[in-house]
């Protein structure tokens, strides 16, 4: 059964450090494709890794359904909630396949079990959706960036679970692949699945999400759907001056560009 992931008055903060997030609340229901969007240093990385389990709140709950997700053990955890964090790099003598693969082992009832075909259904079809089954022989190092990311996403999609959450799973893309990652995920959301993704993407995030939490030094400036978050008077402060925001010309979804200096008003 599908359940609800809910954030609640979260506060973290580093050893020695100062807080990161302080009062954090949000919601990612099964359905639901939620951005996180801020600054460098907003606590976007964080946050995600306090969902994943990787660490727990210093007050507040992160909650899977009833249950606490750091406190979950850890195989349940994976079994659960698919963390795909940035800068992943497989040993790359594995291949495209065997990279997906590793999704599957919080599913295995030992290190040394084999795969199932549980196993291989779920492989053939993360591959499949990722449009990258005629890689899946070839070694990682041999792929393209875009390639590569798309088969590490098909990883965390074979793993399964209620929530998929990821952090920057576009950065470093070309265009035609950002759109190809973020219909992929909307795909996995309408599916059932939730996912809760980190983005610098502004425009990305107004047309795919249904659901933008903006994120200033550890606290929600604001959330809601793309047109009540991606607002001047709203980002105006995150961002500086310097942009435009205003209706797509063809979908009319809000849209952020750069507003020259000499054109401000």
């Amino acid at each position: 059964m599908s359940v609800r992931l809910a954030v609640r008055s979260v506060d973290y903060s580093y050893p020695g450090g100062s807080r990161v997030l302080d009062g954090v609340e949000l919601d990612v229901g099964p359905g639901d494709l939620v951005a996180l969007v801020g600054a460098n240093g907003s606590g976007k990385s964080t946050l995600l890794r306090l969902v994943a389990g990787l660490r727990a709140p210093d007050a507040g709950t992160v909650r899977l359904g009833e249950d606490l997700v750091h406190a979950l053990d850890a195989r349940e955890r994976a079994r659960r909630v698919a963390f795909l964090p940035q800068g992943v790099h497989p040993v790359h003598a594995l291949t495209a396949r065997e990279i997906v693969a590793l999704g599957r082992h919080p599913h295995r009832t030992s290190a040394w079990s084999g795969e199932t075909e549980s196993d291989a259904r779920a492989i053939d079809a993360a591959l499949e959706a990722c449009d990258v089954t005629a890689f899946a022989p070839r070694a990682f190092d041999t792929l393209s960036g875009g390639e590569r990311q798309r088969v590490l996403i098909a990883g965390a999609i074979a793993q399964g679970g209620e929530m998929l959450v990821l952090d920057e799973p576009t950065a470093a893309l070309d265009l035609p692949h950002q759109i190809a990652v973020f219909d992929l995920l909307r795909a996995q959301a309408r599916a059932g699945t939730g996912v809760l993704l980190a983005t610098h993407d502004l425009n990305l995030a107004a047309a795919f999400a249904d659901h933008i939490v903006l994120l200033d030094g550890g606290r929600v400036l604001a959330q809601g759907t793309p047109d009540v978050v991606i607002r001047r008077d709203v980002l105006g402060s995150v961002l500086g001056e310097g942009i435009w925001i205003g209706p797509h010309p063809v979908t009319a979804e809000p849209c952020v560009l750069p507003w020259p200096e000499g054109e401000r008003s």
